[in-house]
């Protein structure tokens, strides 16, 4: 009784894959003399990809900064994963650009990231308190100017060709993982207080997803430098997410226990000034009140 249903969505679900598919072909040879070296459609569509996936990971705090600009304040956020994804795609870009026409793809994404970044950190800087914002200046200073200039000058000054984009590769390789160990760095205070309420799961999962698509992409293209950080990077984000599915509900119990501790804490002064003052016990409601109010 479903084949009359049946045959016409399987009729549609062809046609699909066949117009997306033929899609994916126009799309690609009609930019690829732009990009010469992406030498497959498969190849193409890990690039536009990857891309896309990067985009959404660089737009995924964007709950955050909402929150932060609504009550103009950065409650416990902390500015270091942006500071850190700030350093990185300026490092990347400079590795895409040595790479010139096989890193077109990276310069693209990081210009992006780069402006994305920028714009976080100048909102987080309008509405942190003082001793934040002067150790995110702090940070800015020692990562973006100092080692990524530092690494620019130099492999400018002493390197030439292949041997520099090697070792930018390797140096840009393993500050790529700090990336995705930036989330990390709040771990402190969610173990602490069994609430996730500073970490996104969001950003974490399209940090996983993008550590995939850039895993083979890297590996298409036979980029190692690329491929490999997103190892790690996977590992990170799920890492991040276990963490958040752990402590996600545990928020409501610490409450709990901290109103639990504060009744206890008054009651026990309600005790102390019974046996201190002889307090008859009909005045209790109006002492337990007074004793409350004056915390």
């Amino acid at each position: 009784m479903f084949l009359p249903w049946l045959l016409p969505l399987a009729f549609l679900v062809s046609d699909l894959n066949l117009i997306s598919t033929n899609l994916l072909y126009s799309l690609y040879w009609s930019y690829s003399h732009f990009f010469p070296l992406i030498s497959s459609p498969f190849l193409f569509t890990f690039s536009i990809v990857g891309n896309i996936v990067s985009f959404m990971v660089f737009l995924a705090p964007l709950p955050t900064f909402y929150r932060i600009c609504k009550k103009k304040s950065t409650e416990e956020f902390q500015s270091i994963p942006y500071v850190i994804a700030l350093f990185d795609a300026i490092l990347l870009l400079y590795y895409g650009i040595l790479k010139a026409e096989e890193g077109m793809f990276i310069i693209i994404i990081n210009i992006i990231g780069c402006i994305i970044e920028a714009i976080y950190i100048a909102i987080y800087m309008v509405y942190a308190p003082k001793e934040p914002r002067i150790f995110t200046v702090k940070l800015l200073f020692v990562f973006v100017v100092g080692v990524d200039g530092l690494i620019m000058l130099l492999t400018f000054l002493f390197t030439d060709g292949r041997r520099r984009v090697t070792i930018v590769g390797w140096i840009s390789a393993a500050f790529c993982v700090s990336v995705f160990a930036a989330p990390l760095s709040i771990i402190g205070l969610v173990i602490r207080t069994k609430s996730v309420e500073y970490m996104s799961f969001t950003l974490s999962f399209f940090l996983t997803l993008c550590a995939i698509v850039w895993f083979f992409y890297g590996l298409l293209i036979k980029d190692f430098f690329i491929a490999l950080p997103n190892i790690l990077g996977f590992a990170f984000g799920v890492a991040q997410m276990i963490l958040i599915i752990i402590y996600k509900n545990a928020k409501n119990d610490v409450v709990s226990e901290l109103k639990l501790g504060e009744l206890a804490t008054v009651i026990d002064r309600v005790e102390h000034y019974r046996e201190s003052e002889d307090m008859p016990k009909s005045d209790e409601p109006g002492r337990l009140q007074q004793i409350h109010g004056s915390k």
